[in-house]
């Protein structure tokens, strides 16, 4: 069990999609949020790990944070731009 907290603005549940979908569903979310807003992704596809990371590299998010616990992964992402 994880000791993080981390206040969120919104919250996206894309646990039991396949890839692509937990990350587009999270782009998606990010564009609507405005710039410094934190959004809280949930999702069950394994390859959502390396996905995430290598999309706030790019887009120029952070990810602030990440946990999995009972194949269960979580990300903290804040919007920077």
């Amino acid at each position: 069990m994880s000791d993080f907290v981390q206040q969120y603005d919104q919250a996206l549940d894309a646990r039991n999609l396949a890839c692509p979908l937990p990350l587009l569903k999270a782009k998606l979310a990010l564009n609507e949020l405005p710039v410094g807003a934190v959004l809280k992704v949930t999702a069950t596809d394994a390859g959502s790990q390396r996905d995430f990371r290598s999309f706030a590299k790019l887009a120029g998010h952070s990810l602030l944070h990440e946990t999995v616990e009972q194949a269960v992964f979580t990300y903290w992402l804040r919007k920077e731009c």
